[in-house]
């Protein structure tokens, strides 16, 4: 291996460095300037290169930029006493491997020295294939092959589809797949979230409107149904859409026609329409909140995205394919991940699924400081398992009453009680099912879902005194989500 080449006009920094190296077995050669290892570098390229910013002569970023254009694989430390903001951005953007300021400690230079070696070793990273070749869908994973089946069965289909799955699964990847594999193909693809529409301008949105509909109407506006013309259209988030609009929309799909806002003339629609959601409909069929026609029309054929926690051995396969397209995005090499780090991301909770995966990989591009990946480079709720990712680790109020009034393994004569409200659930679970008491209309495991909710956002709307958006944030859902969550369950009255 080649030595470690040390770049300083401080002897004393030379001379500790020399002896920790050479103390680990770590040859090392040192230079009192950037000129004279300049000059080696038509000799050899180091294995590693720590250098000082600020020297009499070249500064230590000219060698950093020399070494980048003629050795761009050699890992380059850089040091400086002067801790500035504007040093550290010049030796990142300059390609440092490290921004290491003084004084440091020995030892945790070693150690950062010993994992740029690590770098510069020879490593396997498959660039062969690029960005643009790879699928927009990835998965190994049997739940992803049945996916995968049924959009290859609904190639030569223009049925309409209804795609439900969490937040973050893919839900608008798959609807593009489906265009794309359809006889539509080369027609438009649009997408609207009817979620992120205020109420009174959904209705123009995707109808249109004439000029002078309503007060700001100008000119007349083409509605995203005759924007999709002989396409598909991609209803995300349907089961957020207003009662009313809900019948307009179940009139297109009956038979096709429709008005814009103020228009007199009916249009006829030659759209194929694919909505997707992440509420279970037929729960809010049964509330009231969603014409049972409309859902009807719309499950035609339905399609259930898995969660990323469903899918884990994929997860391996989408890091690679994420890092590959930040890499690509921000023009830089693409980056790895250790067989360690892999297996800590394996066992992540993810609740923003396969958005949340994305998200991370984009970060790692940025901020992990070489090109293998480890744990510890890793944001800090990324090297968490799974038991510590619950956002609510506190039980409901109320569940601790449930596990001791309906098991009496749980009371206090019974010896010693459960205190992880996992386990009262648990306990609560197995004596309804044992005693086949009876169900309610919507089922027991929506009524527990319900109860769950009303618990955890009950206490944090109690902890932020009723400020829903700052709730939503410790809860980590959207402000649209936490204003639909106080209506269903009626904590307005509560709180």
């Amino acid at each position: 291996m080649k030595p470690v080449w040390i770049v300083d006009d401080d002897q004393s920094i030379r001379w500790v460095l020399e002896k920790a190296l050479t103390r680990q077995q770590i040859a090392c050669r040192v230079f009192v300037n950037a000129k004279s290892a300049i000059a080696a570098l038509d000799e050899e390229a180091p294995q590693v290169l720590v250098s000082d910013i600020r020297m009499p002569g070249d500064s230590g970023l000219h060698l950093l930029e020399t070494v980048k254009q003629r050795c761009p694989e050699v890992p380059v430390i850089v040091m400086t006493a002067y801790s500035d903001l504007d040093s550290a951005v010049s030796a990142f953007q300059g390609g440092a491997f490290e921004y290491l300021p003084k004084p440091f400690d020995v030892d945790a230079a070693v150690t950062l020295i010993r994992r740029a070696l690590a770098e510069s070793a020879p490593m396997s990273i498959a660039q062969d294939v690029s960005v643009e070749a790879l699928p927009d869908l990835l998965g190994q994973a049997p739940v992803m092959q049945d996916v995968f089946r049924a959009i290859g069965r609904l190639s030569q289909s223009s049925a309409t589809v209804l795609i439900t799955g969490e937040s973050g699964t893919g839900k608008e990847l798959v609807a593009r797949a489906l265009h794309r594999h359809s006889p539509r193909a080369k027609m438009p693809f649009v997408a609207l979230n009817t979620a992120a529409i205020p109420r009174d301008l959904l209705e123009s949105e995707l109808f249109g409107h004439e000029r002078g509909a309503f007060t700001g109407a100008q000119t007349m506006r083409r509605g995203r149904f005759e924007q999709a013309e002989g396409g598909t259209l991609f209803l995300d988030e349907i089961g957020d859409m207003p009662l009313d609009l809900q019948t307009r929309l179940l009139r297109v799909l009956s038979d096709g026609h429709y008005y814009r806002v103020g228009g007199h003339a009916s249009l006829k629609a030659n759209v194929r329409v694919i909505a997707a959601t992440h509420q279970d409909l037929e729960a809010r069929v049964r509330a009231g909140q969603f014409r049972e026609d409309l859902f009807h029309r719309l499950n035609v054929i339905r399609l259930r995205l898995p969660p990323l926690r469903e899918r884990r051995e994929d997860i391996p396969l989408l890091v690679k394919h994420f890092l590959q397209k930040s890499a690509q995005e921000l023009r830089v090499d693409p980056k790895q991940l250790s067989a360690e780090a892999t297996q800590s991301l394996t066992h992540l909770a993810f609740p923003g699924n396969v958005r949340q995966l994305e998200n991370l990989c984009h970060w790692l591009t940025v901020m992990a400081p070489g090109q293998l990946v480890r744990v510890e480079d890793l944001p800090a709720e990324a090297r968490q398992p799974v038991s510590d990712q619950i956002p609510i680790s506190t039980p409901p109020p109320d569940a601790a009453a449930f596990a001791r009034e309906s098991d009496p393994e749980s009371s206090p004569a019974a010896g010693p009680q459960a205190t992880d409200w996992q386990t009262l659930l648990r306990q609560e679970v197995a004596h309804a099912l044992a005693s086949g008491e009876a169900m309610p209309n919507e089922g027991l495991m929506h009524a527990w879902e319900k109860e769950f909710e009303t618990a955890v956002l009950g206490v944090a709307l109690k902890h932020t005194r009723g400020r829903r958006m700052e709730a939503a944030q410790l809860l980590g859902i959207g402000r649209n989500t936490m204003t639909r969550k106080i209506a269903e369950l009626d904590l307005e009255r509560d709180n």
